[in-house]
């Protein structure tokens, strides 16, 4: 299956999640078109793991053997599979790169990487997916820190997790640890997508 490039305020409403972190899509809080609006459909046990699943997946923007790859690994790891999963989708290069603020979206962070402005330690690393460990430096290339979108994306940038830390001058960033799952978003219970997967 294909990374969704369709409506995201379709796809939010549907999903009754934020996908943009703004809450602009969500002012009508039921599903769209035209039997959205007082829609009571009665959801089965497969139909809720299934949201949470696509919930996820569409926050972080990744096709489903992506998503299911990175399941895989975080089943083999040691710990509570589907928080291993979360902070394995947090440590995703793209992802870090849309937390330090150098892009509006995970959308914008992942172009930025696949255009080759983003560095890791010092050296060019082109790939979305790469996994950041703790420790490692997030920065710019040299030309590409006087990127307008970049600048712009840093001045509205609301918030810095604390498993992050920003360097103004030198325009790069820290991953100090893996995050917590309280620091993570409360809206994905990751207990049902272990269960969609593990039937």
């Amino acid at each position: 299956m294909a990374r969704y490039t369709g409506p995201k305020f379709k796809l939010s409403r549907r999903l009754g999640i934020s996908l943009s972190g703004t809450g602009k899509e969500l002012k009508r809080p039921f599903p769209p078109g035209q039997h959205g609006p007082g829609q009571r459909r009665k959801v089965s046990g497969y139909g809720a793991q299934l949201m949470e699943k696509q919930k996820l997946r569409h926050m972080y923007g990744l096709s489903e053997k992506q998503f299911r790859n990175l399941f895989d690994k975080a089943v083999k790891m040691k710990g509570i599979a589907g928080e291993n999963f979360m902070f394995l989708l947090e440590s995703r290069l793209d992802n870090l790169v849309y937390r330090l603020g150098f892009a509006n979206s995970r959308a914008g962070a992942r172009q930025l990487v696949a255009h080759g402005h983003v560095t890791v330690n010092g050296k060019k690393v082109d790939i979305p997916s790469y996994l950041v460990q703790p420790g490692d430096v997030i920065g710019l290339r040299e030309r590409s820190r006087s990127l307008k979108v970049i600048k712009e994306a840093l001045e509205a940038r609301r918030h810095l997790p604390n498993y992050l830390e920003f360097n103004e001058q030198a325009m790069e960033g820290r991953y100090i640890r893996l995050p917590e799952r309280s620091e993570l978003t409360q809206d994905i219970d990751e207990r049902q997508i272990v269960e969609f997967y593990s039937r």
